[in-house]
């Protein structure tokens, strides 16, 4: 495991960009270092890395995520998302802990986002049965960032979301001046609204939402 991080960060620095990375941080209020790779090349270094037979055992995986979530630049933490959501096959219920880990340190909405509706996304197909004790923890938590996952797990979930808790997560959450919390139900919504825009349109109709989650779940809805 050593030798995979090392080599990852070697690659990595080897590609830094420090104008870049400025802007980089700039676009993020500020919140995070960078080196300056971007997206694209990002991946391309990142690629032999993801490859399923040079994967780490699963069982470091925990260890390894907490690792990267330690390194000084985010580029860290965004391959570490990416690697998680390689073992998504193989995910065990204790593995929530570890991606509720991922989305209350060094959290922000570019990592919230893809954590949510994707290992999170996946974990709760796997595990339908926690979706409920889950949310409604989070709902309670008083952390943005986990009740912006309560929100956008089932963000692509499609035919197959369950709309009984996604009004009841919303509802919980009605009437937040928290600008993260209420883009984010407009978001789930509209998307939602690509499947079920007649359900998208009556609960908004009757739903007392913010002035942005109603412009952004209607935004793409012709009524």
């Amino acid at each position: 495991m050593e030798d995979y991080v090392n080599m990852l960060i070697q690659e990595f620095e080897r590609n830094a960009d420090p104008l870049n990375a400025k802007g980089q941080k700039a676009y993020m209020k500020n919140q995070f270092d960078f080196l300056g790779i971007k997206a694209p090349i990002r991946q391309n270094i990142q690629k032999p890395f993801l490859v399923q037979t040079y994967l780490p055992a699963k069982t470091q995986l925990n260890t390894l995520v907490k690792k990267l979530w330690n390194q000084p630049y985010r580029e860290y933490q965004y391959f570490g998302q990416e690697l998680t959501l390689k073992y998504f096959k193989t995910f065990e219920k204790q593995d929530i802990k570890l991606l509720e880990f991922m989305i209350t340190h060094k959290s922000w909405w570019d990592t919230t986002d893809f954590i949510a509706a994707k290992p999170v996304g996946s974990y709760l197909k796997i595990y339908p049965e926690e979706r409920k004790t889950l949310t409604e923890k989070w709902l309670k938590s008083g952390n943005i960032w986990l009740q912006r996952t309560a929100i956008l797990f089932q963000l692509k979930y499609k035919k197959d979301t369950d709309t009984e808790l996604l009004s009841h997560v919303i509802n919980s959450l009605t009437g937040s001046k928290e600008f993260f919390i209420n883009k984010a139900i407009g978001w789930v919504l509209r998307e939602y609204g690509k499947t079920n825009p007649q359900w998208v349109v009556e609960f908004t109709t009757k739903t007392n939402l913010g002035k942005l989650s109603s412009k952004e779940a209607l935004r793409r809805i012709n009524y």
